[in-house]
């Protein structure tokens, strides 16, 4: 399992409440330096996201650290799903989303709520998908945020995980360290009041398990039919199970 990375270092919460309390301070910034430090491709991540889900033709989804509500519109655009539920632990990242779910006259097709991965307010087999984009390597305990999804997802459902991982060839995995280890940084303390916000999301995509390891976790937890499919270079994963 990969070391237990923390926003604040000196900090006596726990990193629930760290991940919590960071979210909120940059959650108006958030959305423009996102696009900025990943030149915009995040975009067409989700939307490949979008289109693996779509394939299943849900009727319900959950998109778990849902953040600014990116993905959950995607989902009420692009599929046909009667109930899109976007769950987030910080409330000031979910006040961002709802202003634009609201811009684009979403509410009846998209909700967001306050919520915790490790203890989800909904009963067992409630939705046919759930995803979580660039979310779980900020679950306090990876297994058991994994398994109360597995427990709300329905038989059959389909769970799609997008994260950051880190290209293994050359020259790759020597810009994605620079990248990650110096530009990231360097942006997030330029243009963030939270300055150490963007360090703790390089570290963290840095010690998260990707790939097979994460695969594996996947597969202890319950899930079945576990595929990863690397993406741009190997810089992102998206990761596709079933219950």
């Amino acid at each position: 399992m990969s070391k237990n990375v923390t926003p604040y270092k000196n900090s006596t919460l726990g990193k629930k409440e760290q991940v919590t309390q960071m979210f909120d301070n940059i959650s108006k910034e958030y959305d423009g330096l996102n696009r900025v430090i990943s030149f915009g491709i995040d975009q067409k991540w989700r939307r490949k996201v979008v289109a693996i889900v779509d394939a299943i033709q849900p009727e319900s989804i959950l998109d778990i650290a849902t953040g600014t509500g990116d993905l959950a519109i995607m989902f009420a655009e692009k599929t046909k799903a009667n109930q899109i539920v976007g769950l987030d632990i910080s409330e000031g990242m979910l006040n961002v989303g709802k202003q634009k779910v609201i811009a684009k006259k979403l509410q009846n097709r998209v909700e967001m709520i306050v919520g915790d991965s490790e203890n989800l307010p909904f009963q067992n087999n409630t939705f046919d998908a759930i995803t979580v984009s660039f979310g779980v390597r900020n679950f306090e305990d990876l297994e058991k945020g994994l398994s109360e999804i597995l427990r709300v997802l329905k038989p059959n459902g389909k769970f799609v995980i997008l994260e950051t991982s880190v290209p293994e060839k050359f020259p790759f995995k020597q810009g994605y360290q620079f990248h990650a280890n110096i530009l990231l940084p360097f942006i997030g303390k330029l243009f963030s009041k939270d300055k150490k916000a963007y360090g703790y999301l390089s570290e963290s995509a840095a010690n998260f398990p990707y790939g097979e390891k994460l695969n594996n976790i996947l597969r202890k937890v319950g899930f079945k039919e576990v595929v990863n499919k690397p993406q741009t270079f190997g810089v992102a994963s998206i990761y596709v199970s079933s219950k």
